[in-house]
């Protein structure tokens, strides 16, 4: 469906890694209006990078978007703008492999705050501009361990993952009359270089393509997607 989602403002929290990349892509690809948060200025020159020619027409902002000042911040630049955010993508996250006792309170709070309040706060200032509307599309990113029964030495992880679906569902049930969807893709190991380098001796061949989420990303994002809300999309390969 592309063009589907053309003139939409969309903002993709993440769009410096590798499927935030290929969703920011996508977006520009068939029209929107793309804005995208960076953390490091190595992110923002990466992703500049690889947009090309189409660097231009991504507006790029400096966030840390577990602060709830650093949100409201962002979401005021893009409203000055003239751009309230009509599509919100929730990329931003962290991945912690650790036994429980090496986990300490430092590493369970960055993993909650990276995945889920992260997600949570963005949520929360999206909702309101998409309710003055009447529509909206959020996506989130939970994962297999997060979805499911959990996972050995992701104590963490598994939890902050778990939030951001029950936040996905919750706020499914408390939009619907808005016009506004909230889905969560849950997607198994990702093919991305930061992956590759972590495990470079794993089998890659059912590891998903940044390019292909992106497509599911996209349809969600869609005025025909509006009666899936609540849903866990499973993703995986092989």
């Amino acid at each position: 469906m592309r063009g589907s989602v053309d003139g939409r403002i969309v903002l993709v929290t993440g769009g410096t890694g590798g499927l935030g990349q290929a969703i920011v892509r996508r977006f520009v690809a068939d029209g929107a209006r793309v804005h995208s948060t960076w953390f490091h200025q190595r992110e923002a020159d990466e992703l500049r990078e690889v947009m090309g020619d189409s660097a231009n027409e991504v507006h790029l902002h400096q966030a840390d978007v577990t602060s709830e000042r650093a949100v409201h911040q962002l979401f005021a630049a893009i409203d000055a703008l003239g751009e309230p955010v009509e599509v919100l993508a929730n990329i931003v996250g962290g991945f912690l492999f650790a036994s429980v006792d090496e986990t300490d309170g430092e590493a369970w709070n960055r993993m909650m705050a990276m995945n889920a309040t992260s997600a949570f706060l963005c949520c929360r200032a999206a909702v309101p501009r998409m309710r003055k509307n009447r529509w909206g599309r959020i996506v989130n990113v939970a994962s297999v361990p997060g979805f499911g029964r959990g996972a050995a030495n992701m104590s963490a992880y598994a939890a902050s993952k778990a939030a951001v679906m029950n936040l996905t569902q919750s706020l499914s049930e408390e939009l619907v009359r808005d016009g506004i969807s909230v889905n969560a893709l849950v997607p198994t190991v990702i093919d991305t270089l930061a992956n590759r380098r972590a495990m470079p001796e794993a089998d890659t061949s059912t590891w998903l393509q940044p390019e292909a989420i992106a497509d599911v990303v996209a349809f969600l994002a869609t005025e025909e997607a509006g009666i899936v809300t609540g849903t866990a999309i499973n993703l995986s390969k092989g």
